[in-house]
């Protein structure tokens, strides 16, 4: 009896995902443990390996599809011994899983940004009094539906998806549309400007992941009590020990250098082991205090940002962690994050040192309690010993859950952290 393959969950707060493409085709032979598809979540783009053996039968949800709900039939195998006719019992009970985009009701997951979700196909009468019928959904007024794929193909190719038919689910613009619109020789049309609107623009689809960001960080701020403390810390004595560090491992010929951001993650996770009652989160009975020390690591990938984890980070050296993050960085910036390298943490540092900032104030992660937010190491003019003198100052906020962290335990975390910092051959120890 043919088997269905279903969307599966990635995650434990995914509800729906995208099906990014297939990797295989119908017909193909599958064999267990074989990657099938890519299917973007509300995290990351993840490969989703096969259970079952045997023949890719039928493809029911196109690649580049958004919002299909979990559980529900993307494809049919095959089983050994099975052909094509076996596929009538079932071919067209999974039709209603090849949704464009969920509506609103049915994405619990994403409710804060529900109103930027694609407009299914049946709300195209609501819009027709603007504007003349459009002939399909694809052509709406307010929003193309088309395929990632199919995007990037006409960005290349320089065509205007919104002057194409989609020929896909639900007059989705598929691959095949623009790849057919430019040998007939199909050419762009200029943007134009939306009914009072003030000039022309183009709207970019939530992704799954921008969804969840977005409901997380407005949950963060609606929810969490934050407050904010922030300290200066000298760093001329870990500028120098850095250099000492990367100079030596250069000389060894060891393949990894050491940043101010590893001296920050293992000065945190130091001063969380020395303070545990910081590395915590807030539930609706009690305060839980977590005894690993896993501290998440703000990155800035394509799809949005996301926090990979360094695992028992206060157990490891500066160049463990070194070697570690730029691993997890060039995963997440691929999509090719595991569930367990982005899922959990008890504390978060978010970094923009790099861009020039100077200072800022990070929302919080829940159900973390704390974020670091660290500025850029710059000179700046200091008093020591009653004398003016010049001195590389980094500035260092701490975003607090006032219902976990009071004021004077925040800042007694930060005193442990700057001493840390300015005595950085503590760190090594």
């Amino acid at each position: 009896m043919p088997i269905n393959i279903l969307m599966p969950a990635l995650s434990p707060t995914m509800t729906e995902g995208s099906l990014g493409k297939w990797l295989k085709k119908e017909g193909d032979k599958i064999k267990s443990g074989d990657i099938i598809a890519e299917i973007e979540t509300d995290k990351a783009t993840m490969e989703f390996e096969a259970v079952d053996e045997g023949t890719l039968g039928k493809i029911l949800v196109a690649a580049g599809t958004q919002g299909v709900a979990v559980n529900t039939p993307i494809a049919v195998m095959l089983a050994a011994g099975e052909n094509a006719s076996a596929l009538a019992s079932v071919a067209a009970a999974p039709a209603p899983a090849a949704k464009p985009a969920a509506p609103a009701a049915s994405a619990p997951a994403a409710p804060a940004v529900a109103a930027s979700a694609p407009t299914p196909a049946k709300a195209a009468p609501v819009a027709a009094p603007v504007t003349a019928p459009a002939p399909t959904p694809a052509v709406s007024s307010k929003r193309v539906f088309a395929s990632p794929l199919a995007r990037r193909l006409a960005k290349d190719k320089g065509l205007d998806l919104s002057g194409l038919a989609g020929s896909g689910p639900h007059g989705r613009i598929i691959m095949v549309d623009v790849e057919k619109a430019k040998a007939g020789g199909g050419a762009a049309k200029p943007g134009v400007a939306a009914p009072g609107a003030t000039g022309a623009y183009r709207e970019v689809p939530l992704t799954n992941i921008r969804k969840i960001i977005a409901k997380r960080l407005t949950e963060a701020k609606s929810t969490v009590p934050h407050f904010y403390l922030t300290i200066d810390c000298s760093i001329d004595k870990l500028m120098a020990l850095r250099a000492e560090i990367n100079a030596s491992l250069a000389a060894q010929k060891i393949d990894a250098k050491v940043s101010v951001n590893d001296f920050v993650i293992r000065a945190c996770a130091l001063a969380l082991r020395k303070m545990p009652a910081v590395n915590a989160s807030f539930t609706e009975t009690a305060i839980r205090e977590y005894t690993d020390v896993d501290i998440s690591i703000a990155v800035a990938a394509p799809s949005g940002l996301i926090t990979p984890i360094i695992r028992r980070a206060d157990q490891k050296t500066l160049v463990q962690i070194s070697t570690e993050m730029k691993a997890l960085v060039a995963r997440a910036r691929d999509g090719k994050l595991k569930p367990e390298e982005f899922q959990g943490g008890g504390f978060s540092i978010s970094n923009l040192g790099m861009y020039g900032i100077r200072q800022f104030e990070a929302i919080i992660n829940p159900p973390q309690s704390c974020i670091m937010a660290v500025g850029a190491g710059e000179q700046r003019a200091v008093v020591v010993d009653g004398k003016l003198a010049i001195a590389t100052q980094m500035s260092c906020t701490l975003s607090v859950d006032h219902r976990v962290v009071d004021g004077a335990l925040g800042a007694e975390f930060l005193q442990v952290f700057k001493l840390l910092i300015e005595e950085p051959l503590s760190l090594l120890l």
